[in-house]
């Protein structure tokens, strides 16, 4: 009997020692896939964080690189870039930081900052308003309207000629002080709005760089860039600048430099008017023709169609002293190469005491410039000669003693017409067709 027992015992123990290994086998497998799978569902939701994050850095670096923009505010008539000593003041008050140390201005009193303030022991100078979207009053400054205000804040640097002031802002409202200095604003809205697209891809291109490293600057204000602040925001170009809020020209995937103009004699011409090069990355700069089923839109203009009549003796004398070259008296002056829209790109100048050729639509244009002679625009007004001829879209031939130049539309001739565009916004075109008629190839994006 007791050995059939132990027998059976064993037996008993044996198929329990294996069900025990089964149960654990189970629990081990069943808790060890819960945790694989949390630990699973942790590392994709850390991936997602990190790539949140990352999009997240991603985005506020963009905003921080490409919608601000730093502007050199150059003295009064754009003269230089160092101000002798700068008075700024806000309807709220000002906040002045150096380094450390901290001042603050009254609401409506006024700070005069020079080169020996004692803030400048700390680097330089910031200026910000006290009140958020106050602007800030340059008394010291004179612009074409007046005392100048501006948006976002200013940084003074010490030199040793006196002081550079640069304001930094947005560049949705860096427009708003660009279009109406641009354009007047009694335009037509939607070449106002070709106007804030053009502007906006051409400051694109220059928040690439920096024009002025030592001020960390990307443009200045004045006609060496484009115009900024010189006539006072319009209710109407900032709604042209909302309207159009972050569309800048490319071509080939790029922006552009989108150059404008003045007025156009019925055609455009391309880059080679400066001496560059036509390659692919300025195809989109091409001549074009200026007109609707052969009438241009320019043609009752003023500025469509000039001449002039200058004196020998003045016109040998200009040319002497805006060349540098002594040819004696002129005696003959011959058109030798021109680019497209018939623009002269080279002059050659024949005098008593030899010869001289001028090449580039500016140069030609300031070879012939200065006071001394008037110039009688299609309308029967007269303006009086200046720095730089109309443009280089013209005929000159000799009539006795005196150079007789007819010529037509005012500006280098590249780029967008903005009284073409205004013309033709009054016809009901929009500015995306103004925009493809000047530019050639180019896409319309948004940031």
């Amino acid at each position: 009997m007791r050995n059939n027992w132990n027998g059976r015992f064993l037996y008993y123990f044996g198929g329990l020692i294996l069900a025990l290994f089964f149960v654990a086998g189970l629990i081990h497998t069943v808790t060890g896939n819960a945790t694989g799978a949390g630990e699973e569902q942790k590392v994709q939701e850390n991936k997602k964080a990190s790539a949140d994050k990352k999009s997240s850095e991603k985005m506020e670096s963009k905003t921080e690189t490409e919608d601000s923009i730093r502007v050199l505010l150059k003295t009064n008539g754009f003269f230089d870039e160092v101000h002798a000593q700068i008075t700024v003041s806000a309807k709220e008050g000002l906040v002045l930081t150096g380094g450390k140390e901290t001042k603050k201005i009254n609401a409506g009193e006024s700070a005069s900052i020079r080169p020996d303030d004692a803030m400048f022991q700390n680097g330089t100078i910031r200026v910000a308003p006290a009140a958020d979207g106050d602007k800030i009053v340059v008394e010291s400054l004179k612009r074409g309207y007046g005392t100048p205000s501006y948006r976002g804040t200013m940084e003074l640097y010490k030199t040793a000629q006196g002081i550079a002031v640069v304001n930094e802002l947005s560049l949705e409202e860096y427009l708003y002080g660009v279009v109406p200095s641009e354009m007047p604003a009694s335009y037509e809205m939607e070449a106002l709005k070709t106007q804030a697209v053009c502007a906006r891809s051409y400051a694109y291109c220059h928040l690439q760089g920096e024009a002025y490293p030592q001020y960390r600057a990307n443009v200045d204000d004045s006609t060496a860039y484009q115009v900024y602040g010189n006539s006072k925001e319009q209710e109407k170009t900032i709604q042209a600048v909302d309207a159009t809020k972050g569309e800048y020209l490319t071509f080939n995937g790029k922006p552009v430099k989108a150059y404008y103009f003045s007025t156009s004699c019925g055609h455009t011409t391309n880059v080679e008017a400066w001496g560059t090069t036509v390659g692919k990355e300025n195809q989109y700069l091409k001549g074009s023709e200026i007109s609707e089923n052969g009438e241009c839109y320019e043609k009752a203009l003023p500025w469509f169609s000039w001449s002039c009549d200058i004196p020998q003796t003045v016109l040998s004398n200009l040319f002497g002293l805006n060349t540098g070259k002594d040819v004696g008296m002129i005696q003959n002056i011959e058109i030798t190469k021109r680019g497209e829209g018939n623009i002269a790109l080279e002059m050659k100048v024949t005098g008593t005491k030899g010869e001289h050729t001028v090449k580039t639509e500016n140069k030609i244009r300031s070879s012939l410039g200065g006071s001394g002679y008037e110039i009688t625009r299609q309308d029967g007004s007269k303006a009086a000669g200046s720095r730089l001829l109309p443009s280089a879209f013209f005929e000159i031939t000799r009539q006795n003693d005196v150079f007789h130049i007819e010529g037509g539309g005012y500006g280098h001739g590249i780029g967008m017409s903005q009284n073409g565009a205004n013309e033709m916004a009054k016809r009901g075109k929009d500015y995306k067709t103004i925009l493809s008629l000047f530019y050639s190839g180019v896409k319309i994006e948004n940031e």
